[in-house]
């Protein structure tokens, strides 16, 4: 078995079969989506952004570089990371974005193979077409409120847990109480080098920021900031005031609720990502993020005793920007409006919910972004690429789900073959003489004949499970082998992107596991890496 190879998404078992018809280009989804993500669509792509936003509204660009010059205000930042953002002022720079929570010391892998994929593309653009700029961004979601998905990271199979109660925005969040997370993270990382290089990026990130925000941003910094990666928090007034227009249409004209209705009617052979609101909007407090509902013709304030007329609200919006919130429905369209962005970069969740947006945009006039599926990576020791080798195993059958594995290994094990089918196949050829002779007496002796026939159906069925389970007896141990090494690598039978923080392999192999993650990626081959350290 190869160290390094790839498996495509769709053999993987690990996409959703609306991705495997996204990935396949099926004519069912073509109406919705802009273009496919490959080389050659980003320049029609270009054109059509250059018309919506470069032509229409160039004040957004000084803006958000105004915007972008005051967050890093107070944060080391990288001398290409200063150059994106000033080239950010040029009609001719564009953006590569993806987006991700405030996850607990980055949370899992998954975090940082987005931003690698989002980079790596910014530079094969530019070799594709030199005359342009790409600006790889991270736009944080700091305006999310589900503080139990992010407060908490795994490493070595442990839980690293921050408790504390939070309401509000988590962007908002103070990082009080994150020394005591820092104490029980130290002892876990141990000493040695790279835990010190850890255990000071984490202190640096969280004890020395006040909110979860600026410290997410100065981690995000650190660990990218050199390939000129720009961070963005889009919960800021000055960039809200541009957004005013649609957030008087949400409230006014329910738009976003109307057009993606109509999208998820298409969509209904799939499971449904996200179903769109009324108001796809919050209203959000340091320490609240509520609903805005409209009931009898006011505007409601979910959970709370604030209410609003239709011109109240009005009046609210544009006298406070910054208390009005786009969900998820409406976040991409505040993201595309704000941003010269050519391609959004996200997970299997987050693309089949774009899915449901194109007409959104269109009824807007916002440009859709390309839609691409980040980098998916496997990470393996080479003990444990021995270890696959020495049981016969390649990357395919360590893909399949553990009972499939298991199944296949006692049949090619077996010194006998376990597949019965051959007698099940008999054993219907003679039913079928019995089945012509039925016919030519009653009804009841036919169904006395298909009886018997299940009945033997199934006794084979059952011997065959019991031949399978005493074969399993019989080869236990290198099915327990087999069962801990696939454990390993897709622990809680997940995929390890999911489960593992990425200090778990910076630990063992300091700044080389990063620059081998970027060496490694191709963000249009739609593949997953597995790569062995």
């Amino acid at each position: 078995m190869p160290t390094d190879c790839t498996i495509s998404y769709q053999n993987s078992g690990y996409f959703s079969p609306l991705m495997v018809d996204y990935l396949d280009q099926k004519s069912n989804l073509k109406p919705l989506y802009n273009r496919f993500p490959a080389l050659e669509n980003f320049e029609n792509q270009i054109k059509e952004k250059d018309i919506n936003f470069n032509k229409i509204e160039n004040q957004k660009r000084a803006t958000l570089v105004a915007v972008l010059q005051k967050q890093y205000q107070n944060i080391a930042t990288s001398e290409i990371t200063n150059k994106n953002i000033q080239k950010l002022k040029d009609s001719k720079t564009y953006t590569i974005t993806t987006g991700h929570q405030l996850n607990l010391f980055s949370g899992p892998l998954y975090f940082l193979y987005k931003i690698i994929t989002t980079i790596n593309l910014t530079k094969q653009l530019k070799v594709k077409y030199p005359e342009y700029n790409f600006v790889p961004i991270y736009w944080m979601a700091t305006e999310d409120h589900d503080f139990e998905e992010i407060n908490y990271f795994n490493f070595k199979g442990k839980k690293i847990r921050w408790n504390k109660e939070s309401f509000g925005p988590v962007g908002r969040l103070s990082t009080e109480g994150l020394s005591d997370v820092f104490k029980v993270f130290s002892k876990e990382l141990g000493d040695g080098t790279n835990a010190q290089i850890i255990k000071k990026l984490f202190k640096d990130a969280y004890l020395n920021h006040n909110n979860l925000a600026d410290a997410t941003r100065f981690l995000a910094n650190s660990l990218f900031g050199k390939y000129g990666l720009v961070i963005i928090d889009a919960d800021n007034s000055e960039l809200k005031k541009q957004f005013i227009p649609f957030f008087k249409d949400e409230l006014l004209q329910q738009t976003a609720f109307k057009e993606v209705s109509k999208t998820i009617e298409h969509l209904k052979e799939y499971p449904i990502q996200v179903n769109p609101r009324e108001v796809n909007l919050f209203y959000i407090e340091n320490d609240a993020r509520e609903r805005i509902v409209f009931e009898n013709e006011v505007f409601k304030i979910n959970n709370t005793k604030i209410s609003f007329s239709p011109s109240e609200i009005i009046t609210e919006l544009e006298n406070h920007p910054e208390k009005f919130s786009p969900n998820v429905i409406m976040r991409p369209l505040y993201q595309e409006f704000l941003l010269p962005n050519l391609c959004y970069i996200g997970g299997g969740g987050e693309i089949a919910y774009w899915l449901e947006l194109k007409s959104y945009f269109e009824k807007c006039n916002v440009t859709f972004p390309v839609l691409l599926l980040r980098n998916s990576v496997v990470l393996a020791t080479e003990k444990q690429a021995k270890k696959a080798v020495q049981l016969d195993l390649n990357w395919k059958d360590l893909f399949l789900k553990q009972t499939d594995l298991l199944n296949q290994t006692i049949k090619k094990q077996s010194e006998f073959p376990i597949d019965l089918s051959k007698q099940k196949t008999n054993l219907k050829k003679q039913f079928e003489d019995l089945h012509a002779i039925a016919k030519q007496t009653d009804a009841s002796f036919l169904g006395a004949v298909k009886a018997q026939e299940k009945k033997q159906i199934n006794g084979l069925d059952n011997l065959e499970k019991r031949l399978l389970k005493a074969q399993k007896r019989k080869h236990s141990e290198q099915l327990n082998r087999i069962a801990t090494l696939q454990n390993e690598l897709f622990p809680n039978r997940s995929l390890q992107e999911r489960q593992i923080n990425f200090s778990e392999f910076y630990l063992e192999n300091g700044d080389f596991f990063i620059e081998k993650l970027f060496e490694s990626q191709n963000p249009l081959n739609h593949q997953f890496t597995i790569l062995t350290f």
